[in-house]
């Protein structure tokens, strides 16, 4: 067992647990914000990448560079409607529905790839679409205009490119970490220099650049580097487990620091949500474990 890439990678995802927390800190929209982590993250990690020497040996091939490119897209549309869905609801119910996006895998493989999608894949799927109603409530779903205001929909469209960024990557097997996430950064950078309002940038506080500069350089660039420096190294049954600390620490923050207190219903609604995406992670695994 590799003690140190565990630690990276709880490490990891303890930190990007918070990134809620600092994006509603920032002053600025969620475009403008994923605009500056694309810088942030991109310089960091391009030091890093030219530091190592890993330019030297990375081994370029056309199409896993043009499916990096739409791995790149993928992942910033990703952030953008992540940090949108903070705007309109608690972090915590964000998090639960962002959560969604391995079920989504399960999904959109048996759709585009021609996966075979398992009984416990299907329970696991219809358990965490129930979760998802208790926690938005069934009144949001009556009214159309409530339930678009509700954060929902945003949240579940960042679940669903992060999606398409894990099927994406899967892909993706010479190039290194770094060379990945410099591009896919860089991609950001492009994509949104347009539509970013640096007006908005004037007046913020030395607080509100310090959150800045947090999302990108921590949550993005050295969050980025533990968590790629650590997966190779593990199982994937390891990594799915240590991945639930995320939101673990963003609901406990949530809770501590922003007052959030989920209702009842709200609460059953988050066991069902990480109870099914548990399941299907982990115990189909675990039983194809036994039976070797």
């Amino acid at each position: 067992m590799n003690v140190s890439a565990i630690i990276k990678l709880t490490v990891s995802m303890a930190i990007f647990g918070s990134i809620g927390f600092f994006t509603i800190h920032t002053g600025v929209p969620a475009t403008e914000l994923v605009f500056i982590r694309c810088v942030c993250a991109t310089l960091f990690l391009g030091a890093l990448w030219l530091i190592t020497g890993g330019h030297k040996t990375e081994v370029w091939n056309k199409k896993e560079l043009l499916r990096t490119l739409l791995c790149g897209v993928f992942i910033v549309l990703n952030w953008v409607f992540l940090f949108k869905a903070f705007e309109e609801m608690s972090i915590s119910i964000a998090i639960s529905i962002y959560n969604l996006a391995p079920i989504f895998v399960l999904i959109l493989g048996a759709l585009l790839l021609k996966e075979k999608m398992t009984v416990q894949a299907l329970v696991a799927t219809i358990t965490c679409f129930i979760g998802s109603i208790f926690i938005i409530g069934l009144q949001n779903f009556i009214s159309l205009s409530e339930f678009m205001q509700s954060g929902f929909v945003w949240a579940l469209l960042s679940a669903l490119f992060y999606a398409f960024t894990m099927l994406t990557s899967r892909t993706i097997k010479n190039l290194s970490a770094y060379a990945l996430t410099f591009i896919q950064t860089a991609v950001g950078i492009v994509m949104l220099v347009p539509f970013v309002d640096f007006s908005l940038f004037e007046g913020l506080t030395t607080t509100n650049w310090l959150y800045i500069l947090g999302t990108g350089f921590i949550h993005t660039g050295f969050v980025y580097y533990l968590f790629f420096d650590s997966i190779r190294s593990l199982s994937t049954i390891l990594v799915s487990v240590l991945v639930f600390v995320d939101p673990v620490v963003a609901i406990l923050l949530d809770m501590l620091l922003l007052d959030f207190m989920p209702s009842p219903i709200q609460t059953l609604g988050i066991l069902l949500i990480f109870g099914g995406i548990f399941y299907t992670i982990y115990i189909p695994k675990q039983k194809a474990h036994l039976q070797e």
